[in-house]
C-alpha cells in the first residue's frame, strides 16, 4: 500500500523505521513543524523528521493538522492507508476521510484502558501489572476508534515510564506493519471497543511530579517511575527544588520499629543501631546512614532514594549528595 506516516517524538521511529523496511511504499511524512529543544532551547527538527529525510522521504510539517495545504498535498499524494505513532494533534474529518483505509494509529496501551496522552506514565502510576500497545482506526473521538490489534506487556516493580515506552516502541512497531499487512490483504477487519473499562490518560505536568511524603511509600515509588523521565519527579528542601530519580527500595515500618536485631537496616549516625534508630521516619523526614539516604511516608515505612539532582548540576547517587551538603539528617522534605 501507499502510505504516509505521521508521528513526531522519538518514540515514533521504530514504527517508521519498520513500515519503511516492509513492502508497504513510504509516500511522505507528517510530524509536527521544528521546537526549541534543551537548554539552549535550540531549535530543531522532530526525530521523525530526522529519520525521513535520512530515508529520502517528503516531509510535511503543517502548523495545524487542519492546515489546508496539508489537506491538498494528502489529495494528491493519495496514500491508501496512513499509520501514526504520536503525532501530537487531532486530525480533523476532512483529513482523516483521504486515505481509502483510514488513519491507524498505534496507541501504547490495551484500549479502552488509559485513553489520552499519557498511557503509559498512568499504567505505571496507578500499579497496573499488565499493559500493551494497541492499533486502531482514528475517529472523531480521543482514543475511540475500532480495533485492529494488541498486544500485551507485563510491568515490571522497576520500571520507568521511559523502560515501558521503550519496550512498547519496539514490540508496537511489529504490530503496526502487521496491522498494515492485514488491512491489505482484507483479513483484519476492526472491532468496536468495549464500553466497559474505559479510563483516560491525561498528560502529567511538571506540577503533578511533586512528591506529597504524606502518602504510602509504595505510591512515591510509583509516581516517581510513573514520572521519570517526564515530566520528573521532584521534591524541596529549603528553597532548594531537587529532581527526583526512581527510588532503591521500599523500606518497611516494620525495619524500623524492630530494628536491625530483626534484620532491619543500620540507621544514624555513629550510634548506629541505638534506640533513636527504632523510631519510624515522620512524613518526609530524612535519615541519613553511611550508605543511603532514606525519607519517611505516610504509613511509617520508607524510601532509600537512588538519584537527586540539585539545581544547576547533574543527577548524582543520593548519598554522594548528601555528603555535599551535609548535615542533613533529620531535616524535612517539604
Amino acid at each position: 500500500m501507499r502510505v504516509v506516516f505521521a508521528g513526531t517524538p522519538e518514540v515514533a521511529v521504530p514504527t517508521l523505521d519498520a513500515v519503511l523496511e516492509s513492502p508497504h511504499e513510504v509516500v511522505a511524512v507528517v510530524t509536527r513543524p521544528d521546537a526549541a529543544v534543551g537548554r539552549g532551547r535550540r531549535t530543531a527538527e522532530s526525530p521523525i523528521a530526522v529519520r525521513a529525510r535520512e530515508a529520502g522521504v517528503e516531509v510535511l510539517k503543517p502548523s495545524t493538522a487542519g492546515d489546508p495545504e496539508l489537506f491538498t498535498r494528502l489529495s494528491r499524494l493519495a496514500p491508501d492507508c496512513c499509520p501514526v505513532v504520536a503525532y501530537g494533534a487531532l486530525l480533523p474529518p476532512a483529513v482523516l476521510a483521504i486515505p481509502e483505509h483510514g488513519w491507524v494509529n498505534l496507541h501504547f496501551s490495551l484500549l479502552p484502558a488509559w485513553r489520552g496522552a499519557a498511557p503509559v506514565q498512568h499504567a505505571v502510576l496507578h500499579g497496573d501489572a499488565l499493559t500493551g500497545a494497541t492499533t486502531f482506526r482514528l475517529d472523531r473521538g480521543m482514543d475511540t476508534g475500532p480495533v485492529f490489534g494488541l498486544l500485551t506487556e507485563t510491568i515490571r516493580s522497576t520500571d520507568t515510564s521511559g523502560d515501558l515506552l521503550d519496550r512498547l516502541a519496539t514490540a508496537g512497531a511489529g504490530l503496526m506493519v502487521a496491522t498494515l499487512d492485514g488491512i491489505e490483504s482484507g483479513e483484519l477487519i476492526p472491532l468496536a471497543q468495549a464500553p466497559e473499562g474505559v479510563s483516560l490518560a491525561p498528560k502529567l505536568t511538571v506540577a503533578d511530579g511533586w512528591v506529597d511524603w504524606a502518602v504510602p511509600a509504595f505510591y512515591v515509588d510509583r509516581l516517581v517511575r510513573a514520572c521519570t523521565p517526564s515530566p520528573g519527579a521532584w521534591t524541596t528542601l529549603g528553597a532548594a527544588r531537587l529532581k527526583l530519580g526512581p527510588v532503591r527500595r521500599v523500606v518497611p515500618a516494620a525495619e524500623f520499629i524492630g530494628g536491625p536485631a530483626l534484620g532491619g537496616p543500620r540507621l544514624g549516625g555513629p550510634a548506629e543501631g541505638g534506640p533513636a534508630d527504632r523510631r519510624p521516619l515522620r512524613p518526609g523526614e530524612l535519615r541519613v546512614t553511611r550508605s543511603a539516604v532514606l525519607v519517611g511516608c505516610g504509613d511509617g515505612a520508607a524510601i532509600e532514594l537512588g538519584q537527586i539532582q540539585p539545581p544547576g548540576k547533574r543527577l548524582m547517587a543520593a548519598d554522594a549528595w548528601a555528603r555535599g551538603v551535609r548535615d542533613i539528617d533529620g531535616e524535612q522534605f517539604e
